[in-house]
């Protein structure tokens, strides 16, 4: 990320883990008035204690839920007056549910698209008329690759990574009059954070990213990359590809192997997990970290395998 001649104001959402605390840090490192966003305000004064470390030019914290629009509204007021000017939003916040689509309860379905939807929705309803007045400044959308494809028992996940990836589609149509504002879309594919144990999960086993895993620091380096040299969609994971390619031109192909794949390359089948909501309801301050420490992606499939031998133990 290349330091401006002037400290910007940078909001990032989901900044207590993850993708969202890799982005928050290296905007600090380049010395920005980072904005950090997300439920809970004791994880958010941890990452905030970092940014100061790194070099940021100030920190604020606001705990609040993407999808209380009046929240996110004031959040935005806030960060203006820092400065008088917002000039980068990056959206990383995002919840997980696994399970089948009717075992999934409908509080949980509808937390998923609450945060991952509505809270971009909200988030760009208030960033982009900022963005526009000024005539400046770039509004990322953390996707996915499954915002492309289709994976057995993630169906809220799916469908809202699909419209996160419609919303960026309609944003970069809309802001076209404007050269100077731009709307990125970053989709990864698997990553090392913890997002995978901390979702909700109908399905009996937990979740894991699934090869190759990428840090997010490196999904992070890229967003500010794209800040610095914006083009509006960009694929981060080798896999990406290969799964798009074969979800759009080699249907039934892609469709008789993707529920054998996800098994065992996206899911833990050695560790049982019960039925529960995860954070998809209420933030789990105590799970939040920047990665996810779930071991070698190869190791863990080599584990599901075993699982699937005659005589061995099924979840």
């Amino acid at each position: 990320m290349t330091p401006a001649a002037q400290p910007r104001v940078s909001l990032v959402t989901g900044a207590s883990s993850g993708i969202g605390e890799a982005a928050a840090l290296e905007a600090a490192r380049a010395g920005d008035h980072v904005v950090l966003v997300a439920r809970d305000e004791s994880a958010l004064a941890v990452v905030a204690t970092a940014c100061t470390d790194a070099g940021a030019s100030s920190t604020t914290v606001v705990a609040l839920d993407l999808g209380d629009d009046v929240a996110v509204a004031r959040c935005v007021s806030r960060a203006v007056a820092i400065t008088g000017s917002l000039d980068v939003v990056v959206n990383a916040a995002g919840v997980v549910a696994y399970g089948r689509t009717e075992d999934v309860p409908a509080d949980v379905f509808e937390g998923v698209l609450r945060t991952n939807v509505l809270g971009s929705v909200n988030l760009a309803r208030h960033v982009v008329p900022v963005l526009r007045e000024q005539g400046y400044g770039t509004l990322v959308l953390v996707g996915s690759v499954i915002g492309h494809i289709g994976v057995p028992g993630m169906s809220p996940y799916v469908l809202s990574k699909w419209a996160v990836r419609a919303l960026a589609r309609q944003l970069q149509l809309e802001n076209r009059d404007r050269f100077g504002v731009h709307v990125v879309y970053v989709a990864p594919g698997g990553v090392d954070t913890p997002i995978y144990a901390q979702a909700g999960n109908y399905s009996g086993v937990v979740g894991r990213p699934p090869p190759p895993v990428a840090s997010p620091e490196r999904v992070a380096h890229r967003i500010w990359r794209l800040v610095d040299h914006p083009k509006a969609r960009v694929q981060v994971g080798l896999a990406n590809n290969l799964m798009r390619f074969g979800f759009n031109v080699l249907p039934p192909v892609f469709d008789a192997l993707v529920g054998p794949l996800f098994v065992v390359a996206a899911k833990d089948r050695t560790s049982p997990v019960a039925p529960g909501p995860g954070n998809v309801l209420a933030s789990c301050p105590s799970k939040n970290a920047l990665h996810g420490h779930q071991g070698s992606a190869i190791l863990g499939i080599a584990r599901n395998l075993q699982t699937l031998l005659p005589g061995r133990r099924r979840p």
